[in-house]
């Protein structure tokens, strides 16, 4: 009586591949429906969440603050949502690596605040001091260290011209701190090439 070929070690090796591929999918199955769920109640639980918080914040600050508003409303919205890829990383089985992932945005997310905090509020500043009627080109304004004529209004710098006809440029969160205005003026009648930025 004679004995079956025995399975080629090749074919055997895919197959246990196969197999174990196929384990894994079905396996995975619950974790991947569990996770589409939680994504859609996600959406709908963090849209609800910034509605209200955009509400929230329109109470507290006036029309004209508006930037604030949605600055805001954005960076509650990025932690929700980073927050919820986190829950779904380990709602689908990779808790290690939304652990990981947690602590590495920690410290980046430090770095990057820390980095941009001057450049933010330079930029919030110079969109107030942008909307301010008060505030033009032009006009003769004294500010904590120069009084001038303002020659440039930027998002992040304004440039006054002092009385010896020198150009200084200051940082827009500096000059919105505290400033007065000694006398309104025309573009036209200040001296050189200054220009406003169309940036709003």
């Amino acid at each position: 009586m004679g004995t079956e070929p025995t399975q080629p070690i090749a074919e055997q090796t895919v197959q246990a591949v196969f197999d174990e591929f196929i384990t894994g999918v079905v396996g995975a199955i619950p974790r991947i429906i569990s996770g589409i769920v939680f994504l859609a109640l996600a959406y709908v639980v963090i849209k609800v969440i910034l509605l209200v918080t955009q509400a929230a914040f329109r109470r507290v600050y006036p029309v004209e603050e508006e930037l604030v508003v949605d600055l805001s409303v954005a960076i509650v919205g990025i932690f929700l949502w980073f927050g919820a890829a986190l829950a779904l990383l380990k709602i689908v089985g990779m808790g290690e690596v939304a652990t990981s992932l947690g602590s590495a945005a920690g410290f980046i997310g430090l770095g990057v605040a820390f980095a941009l905090k001057d450049m933010i509020a330079d930029t919030v500043a110079g969109v107030y001091l942008l909307r301010d009627e008060d505030f033009n080109h032009g006009d003769v304004v004294e500010t904590a260290s120069v009084t001038g004529t303002i020659i440039g209004i930027g998002l992040r710098k304004t440039r006054i011209r002092s009385g010896d006809g020198k150009t200084i440029v200051l940082a827009n969160k500096d000059v919105e701190k505290k400033w007065t205005q000694h006398a309104t003026g025309d573009a036209s009648d200040v001296p050189g090439d200054a220009t406003v930025s169309d940036a709003a």
